[in-house]
């Protein structure tokens, strides 16, 4: 459940997953172990394609990813070794340019494909010698794509992550000529979008997040010799997974219920599967605590469809907490719970923060998740004699 970490609206409250009504993963704290996962490092805030990385067990230092190649994969964008992708969120800004709304109200995916193709057909890079594709993702988020040669450097992105501030020129943190002369072709397709936009009665701005190329990293299926699918509604942890070498499986909507038939149909074909659960994160972002709550328990409501399969082992966890309260993603420990027929039982009658905070997993990098689970599994051989 992304974002599955929460905190407290008052200091003697209890959080969303401690809130929200959840017999079946609160049996299985009672049947298993909990602990609590960092993403990233200890006080460190994770972006969303780091703390998944970590989940998959990545080193999220060592192996950095931009959030525009997760984004380009996670539509079935073919892209390139040498393409440069990010990330696009439309945008809201006043008359002194200030954002008002990073996400423009988070409009409709039909009106982000309308806005991506007016993108398309009305702003260029060609006289420069490069082509730009701009793809619609979900809602207010699109990809950006552009082709051509030299293009490099580390670049630096325009949102300034709150409201009421302007946004951030592109710069190259490298100090190369070629990125250099990639912040300003990405500056002037920049201005170009936005002048065309500013009579866009919401989203009449836009900002870049995670420029960045296909890093190529090894497979997991390859790591763990497993036969690893994907389970997810939005297309940037399609992405994701797809970087890594899982297969995504395609289903029809989006609730819980839907990815746990959508695992159903293919359980015999895969020995590992990935499932997202992305409104627990966006109505965190919303500060929506009550919202955030009724999508744990939908979860847990939808539940005994998976339980039913009789998984070797379970992981239940989020990529990183997104507190209602901060409206944001947070630096907190991720409650974390593994159920299966070798999970000793510990302590822990409920799953919640503090249930978790006394479980018998302690406080552990997210990157052990998967050879916890390898081991549970009993997939792992004997080291030594």
């Amino acid at each position: 459940m992304d974002g599955l970490g929460g905190l407290p609206l008052q200091a003697d409250g209890r959080t969303e997953l401690e809130t929200a009504h959840t017999p079946h993963l609160d049996r299985l704290a009672r049947e298993g172990s909990s602990g609590r996962s960092i993403p990233v490092r200890p006080g460190v805030t994770p972006g969303s394609g780091p703390a998944h990385l970590s989940l998959f067990s990545y080193d999220p230092v060592r192996f950095e990813i931009g959030r525009g190649v997760l984004e380009a994969l996670g539509i079935g964008f073919d892209l390139g070794p040498h393409d440069l992708a990010a990330r696009g969120n439309f945008a809201t800004v006043d008359a002194q340019g200030r954002i008002s709304d990073r996400r423009a109200g988070r409009i409709s995916t039909e009106e982000c494909v309308r806005l991506c193709a007016r993108l398309q057909a009305h702003t260029s890079l060609a006289a420069e010698g490069y082509e730009v594709f701009v793809q619609p993702v979900k809602e207010h988020r699109f990809a950006l794509i552009l082709r051509g040669p030299g293009l490099g450097g580390k670049l630096t992105e325009t949102d300034p992550l709150v409201a009421g501030k302007p946004p951030l020129p592109v710069t190259d943190e490298s100090g190369t000529p070629e990125g250099a002369h990639t912040a300003r072709l990405v500056n002037a397709w920049v201005a170009q979008a936005r002048a065309l936009l500013a009579d866009e009665p919401q989203a009449n701005s836009l900002n870049l997040r995670g420029l960045a190329h296909d890093p190529g990293l090894p497979r997991f299926p390859d790591i763990y010799q497993l036969r690893a699918a994907a389970i997810a509604v939005y297309p940037m942890y399609k992405g994701v997974a797809k970087l890594v070498g899982m297969e995504v499986i395609e289903f029809a909507g989006d609730r819980p219920q839907h990815e746990f038939a959508a695992l159903a149909r293919v359980w015999n074909d895969y020995d590992f599967f990935f499932i997202h659960i992305k409104k627990t994160d966006s109505y965190g972002e919303d500060g929506n605590f009550a919202a955030k709550v009724h999508e744990i328990e939908a979860v847990d409501a939808a539940l005994p469809a998976l339980l039913a399969l009789d998984p070797a082992v379970l992981i239940v966890t989020g990529d990183h907490s997104t507190p209602a309260k901060l409206r944001s993603h947070s630096h907190h420990p991720v409650p974390t719970l593994f159920w299966g027929a070798q999970v000793m039982p510990d302590s822990a009658l409920t799953f919640g923060e503090r249930a978790s905070e006394g479980g018998a997993m302690g406080l552990f990098h997210a990157t052990e998740i998967i050879p916890w689970a390898m081991g549970f599994a009993d997939r792992l051989i004997r080291f030594g004699a």
